[in-house]
């Protein structure tokens, strides 16, 4: 297993057609670890720190149907019927990549175990595999308390998408993911 870290200049260059306002020194909040697992899966990991109680974090993070309206290139969010009672969520992804309009679509399973962590798994959708977690610690931040909130995701692309612009993508994904939690919280 290999692990790459990209510098905020890379993930700059990755993110060239963003339309989003986010500044260089927004996005070096987020530390982003991508480990090789296969020759085309990848587990890319996402941390920030949120000067907000975990009770905050839980209730944004668990608001499933709202959070198209804050996460970037979300643009659809929403829970559907679970055959055995339990908690499934269908979102797709939509961007202007390279020109091109791309979008992803996955049905995942969840499970969450308050107040530490939701659990997810693709039961269907536009990759062969896409699973991980949303981990949630309280931690002090000088006089205040704080939530490290970590986002952890195995993605598994299909033969006909390219491994490397998927991994990247992801990556630069996970960065404003967070970023639009974090400034969820702040009201900003």
């Amino acid at each position: 297993m290999t692990e790459e870290k990209y510098t905020p200049e890379e993930l700059d260059f990755i993110a060239i057609e963003d339309e989003t306002n986010l500044e260089t020194n927004d996005l070096q909040a987020v530390a982003i670890q991508i480990e090789n697992i296969t020759e085309r899966q990848r587990q890319i990991t996402a941390k920030i720190q949120i000067p907000q109680p975990v009770k905050q974090v839980w209730e944004v993070l668990t608001n499933y149907e709202a959070l198209a309206d804050f996460i970037p290139n979300l643009a659809q969010s929403r829970l559907l019927k679970h055959p055995n009672g339990g908690i499934r969520l269908e979102q797709i992804g939509s961007q202007r990549f390279l020109r091109m309009n791309f979008s992803a679509r996955v049905v995942l399973d969840l499970e969450e175990r308050f107040p530490k962590e939701i659990t997810f798994r693709m039961v269907e959708g536009d990759f062969k595999d896409f699973s991980g977690s949303w981990c949630l610690e309280p931690c002090s931040l000088g006089q205040q308390i704080g939530t490290n909130l970590c986002y952890t995701v195995k993605v598994w692309p299909k033969l006909t998408m390219p491994v490397g612009i998927i991994e990247r993508r992801v990556a630069k994904d996970l960065q404003l993911n967070l970023l639009a939690i974090y400034q969820r919280l702040q009201g900003t």
